[in-house]
């Protein structure tokens, strides 16, 4: 814990460090939404937008009102990590679990910094914790205490019903940072349905282990979130090959469903540095926010 905690306050740093001077910049500003929320009704003036009449006030017969807005002064991160079977693929200490954990640590330590809510979900088939929005670096180090220590009850992955999970729970529009390897079947829907209502970052985590395979003929494959046992052949070209397509289709439509869905997304292999990825994408949320 004493050692992830002195990683992530490094990181942190670096990244704050990045975002201040390079992007002209702070952290805030980054993860800040650019929606509005309601505030109250008025009477209708000339020139008002039709479509922010409130017709359910408008059909008392007291007149025509419309509502009124103010810019959301308050901002809700939450992440969402899959802890699932499937994340624990890599080496010792750089598996997909282990990195997940590590950007959910870090991206939680300076949004508590700025003042945010930040708020967690766990999950695999079902929900593994579920930690409320709070404010303050009390609340980040609970989130960083919770990842280190978290032992999930189940190896399956279920990404439509965490999805679900989050659109039933989360109300008010948030910053949503998705985490996972979204592998997965029947879930694009919903998460279409969660980039409508929130502001979704999308964070997939790989590892070359899981494309390229060395020929050693045949060999058993034990799958952890089926807990079945399979032969295959591994000096079989064409096996190779197609685990590597399938790995190349998933990836081209994630980031063609995230363009057309206006979802920030961007892959983090286990064995590269992280750091660099994020301001990337930080990069782009701001020159994004900034146009709006």
């Amino acid at each position: 814990m004493k050692d992830l905690l002195k990683k992530l306050r490094k990181y942190e740093i670096q990244i704050r460090k990045a975002i201040n001077s390079q992007m002209q910049g702070d952290f805030h500003s980054i993860f800040k939404g650019s929606g509005l929320e309601f505030d109250d009704v008025r009477s209708y003036q000339y020139g008002d937008d039709i479509r922010t009449i409130d017709w359910n006030v408008s059909a008392k017969g007291h007149g025509t009102f419309v509502k009124t807005f103010k810019e959301e002064k308050e901002q809700t991160i939450f992440f969402i990590l899959d802890v699932s079977g499937s994340q624990e693929i890599g080496s010792k200490g750089r598996q997909k679990m282990d990195i997940g954990k590590e950007i959910c640590g870090v991206l939680s330590l300076s949004a508590a910094k700025e003042g945010s809510k930040v708020g967690l979900i766990c999950f695999s088939d079902r929900k593994e914790k579920y930690i409320k929005p709070r404010k303050g670096p009390q609340l980040a180090y609970e989130i960083v205490h919770t990842l280190v220590h978290l032992k999930p009850q189940s190896q399956q992955t279920d990404l439509s019903k965490a999805i679900l999970f989050t659109l039933n729970t989360i109300k008010r529009r948030s910053v949503i940072v998705f985490i996972s390897d979204f592998i997965d079947e029947g879930y694009h829907h919903n998460l279409k349905g969660l980039a409508k209502k929130h502001d979704l970052v999308m964070v997939r985590i790989t590892d070359k282990r899981e494309t390229k395979l060395p020929k050693l003929g045949i060999i058993p494959i034990y799958e952890k979130e089926s807990k079945e046992t399979i032969w295959v052949n591994t000096s079989f070209g064409n096996f190779r090959s197609r685990i590597k397509e399938n790995y190349a289709e998933n990836e081209e439509y994630l980031t063609k469903f995230a363009k057309r869905h206006q979802i920030n997304f961007v892959t983090i292999d286990t064995e590269e540095d992280y750091v660099p990825k994020l301001l990337k994408l930080f990069k782009i949320r701001n020159k994004t926010l900034k146009s709006v």
